[in-house]
């Protein structure tokens, strides 16, 4: 006896299994595959918000940096420079809060590449900030 089907279909003639015994694994497979892309979907709905949270915290935490560093830089500038002249920190310190504003206003519903972006130009602007300090220093250190 032959089971359900009439001729065995390919997969039972492979597996060597009943063609009863055959469909089942077949139908289990099949389920289980479902349940599988239905935790994966599940699974990314769950992470994105997890992933977006901590790359806007890291944004923030750069941010603060930041600032504590501009802040940091305005004093030594001015203790070797004055008042005087083009104000780099100042430059910085606006446009990091033109940053803080756009993540204020479209942070929730901003892409983790437009926040990596944002990421990104805050540290270029550290870096800035960091060569021109260097700059100084070097001005300072006598020749010799």
């Amino acid at each position: 006896m032959q089971g359900i089907c009439r001729r065995p279909c390919r997969a039972c003639r492979l597996s060597g299994l009943p063609p009863s015994e055959a469909a089942a694994l077949i139908l289990f497979l099949l389920l289980t595959l479902v349940v599988l892309a239905a935790l994966a979907a599940v699974a990314v709905v769950l992470l994105g918000p997890v992933r977006r949270q901590r790359a806007v915290r890291e944004l923030l935490d750069a941010a603060d940096a930041l600032e504590a560093r501009l802040r940091a830089a305005r004093a030594e500038i001015e203790a070797v420079a004055g008042n005087e002249g083009r104000d780099p920190v100042g430059d910085a310190m606006r446009e990091m809060l033109r940053q803080r504003l756009w993540l204020r206003e479209y942070g929730r519903r901003a892409s983790l590449a437009q926040l990596a972006e944002v990421r990104s130009s805050i540290d270029a602007a550290r870096d800035r900030i960091e060569q021109q300090l260097n700059q100084i220093e070097r001005a300072r250190l006598p020749t010799g």
